[in-house]
C-alpha cells in the first residue's frame, strides 16, 4: 500500500499514536466514551472603567445598576438641549405672568378697614378734585366774562401766588383744622411714626401742616435725634410733640383714628394722642423762601 495514503491502517496507528494521549480515541468495539480535554481557567475581562464586564465571565448587573449606568454620566443630545430650553423659557414667563397677576390682585387680601379707608381716601381726593376743577372753571369765567381782564388776571395771579405761598410755608395761614397731640413720655416714638402721621393728614386734605415750631412742606424730612426726640428738617423737636393741622376737621380726624391707623399704632407704643377739631387753627411757623439755583421761569 501507498504509505501517504490516509486509509493505510498503519499511517492511521501512527497517526493516533503521535497525539496526546487526553485525545487519543479509545480503541474501537471497548464501548468507553471519550475524554474531554482539562478546563482552563478564564481571567474574566473588564470594562474600560475597572468595573467587571457583562461578558467574559463577569457577575452580572442587576436592573438598578443598569439604569445607573444608562442614565450617569449624562449623556445630552442637542435635541434635549433644546427641550430644556424651551422648558426653561416657558416656566420663566408662567411664573412672570403669575407674578403680576398677583400684583393686581393685592387687594384680595387687605382686611376691612383697610378697604373702608382706602374707600374713603379715593372719595375725598375725587371730592377735592372735583373742587379744584370747579374753582378753575369760574376762574376761566370770570376772565371771559370781566370788562378788564388784565385786572382779574393780575387778582387771580395774586391769589394764586398766596396759594402757593401756603404751600411753600413762606406765609402764615389760617382756618379750621385740627390739633394733634402725641405726648411721649416713655421715649419710644420713632421719626417714621411723626412721618406716618403727616403722611396721613396729607392724603386726608390737609392744606398746612405745623409740628412744635417747624413748618412742615414738601420736602421736609425728618430724622431721629441722637438723646432722644426727633429731627425736623434739621431742628430737634421733643415730646410732647403738637401738630397744628388747617384743612377740614371732617376729613381729617377719621383719617388718624381708622382701624390700624396712626392713634392705634401710637398708641401700642404706649404714647398718648389727643386729636381735637378747632375752628381756628393759625400756622404762623415760617420758612425762607429759597430762589432755586438753575431753574428759571420759561416766561422770561
Amino acid at each position: 500500500m501507498d504509505p501517504k495514503n490516509p486509509e493505510n491502517p498503519e499511517n492511521a496507528e501512527n497517526s493516533a499514536s503521535s497525539e496526546h494521549p487526553q485525545h487519543r480515541a479509545a480503541p474501537p468495539g471497548d464501548g468507553r466514551r471519550r475524554e474531554l480535554p482539562a478546563e482552563v481557567p478564564v481571567t474574566p475581562r473588564t470594562a474600560a472603567d475597572g468595573r467587571p464586564g457583562e461578558q467574559g465571565g463577569g457577575p452580572s448587573l442587576t436592573g438598578r445598576q443598569r439604569l445607573v449606568q444608562g442614565i450617569w454620566p449624562p449623556r445630552l443630545t442637542r435635541a434635549q438641549l433644546i427641550v430644556a430650553l424651551l422648558l426653561f423659557v416657558l416656566g420663566l414667563g408662567l411664573a412672570i405672568q403669575v407674578r403680576s397677576t398677583n400684583d393686581s390682585s393685592a387687594l384680595r387680601g387687605a382686611r376691612q378697614e383697610d378697604l373702608v379707608r382706602i374707600l374713603d381716601e379715593l372719595d375725598d381726593r375725587t371730592q377735592r378734585l372735583e373742587d379744584e376743577k370747579r374753582t378753575l372753571e369760574e376762574q376761566r369765567t370770570g376772565l371771559e366774562n370781566s370788562s378788564d381782564q388784565a385786572e382779574e388776571a393780575r387778582k387771580q395771579t395774586a391769589e394764586r401766588e398766596r396759594q402757593l405761598g401756603i404751600l411753600a410755608g413762606t406765609v402764615a395761614a389760617q382756618g379750621p383744622g385740627i390739633t394733634l397731640t402725641i405726648d411721649d413720655k416713655k421715649g419710644t416714638v420713632e421719626a417714621d411714626m411723626l412721618l406716618d402721621a403727616i403722611q396721613e393728614l396729607r392724603a386726608a386734605g390737609a392744606e398746612a401742616i405745623q409740628v412744635n415750631d417747624v413748618r412742615v412742606v414738601a420736602s421736609t424730612h425728618l430724622s431721629d435725634a441722637t438723646g432722644g426726640g426727633v429731627r425736623v428738617d434739621g431742628r430737634k423737636v421733643s415730646a410732647p410733640y403738637r401738630f397744628k393741622v388747617i384743612g377740614k376737621p371732617q376729613d381729617l380726624e377719621p383719617a388718624l383714628n381708622i382701624p390700624g391707623g396712626v392713634v392705634q399704632t401710637l398708641e401700642k407704643e404706649q404714647a398718648t394722642v389727643t386729636v381735637a377739631r378747632t375752628e381756628k387753627i393759625v400756622v404762623d411757623a415760617l420758612r425762607p423762601a429759597k430762589r432755586p439755583d438753575y431753574a428759571r421761569s420759561s416766561s422770561q
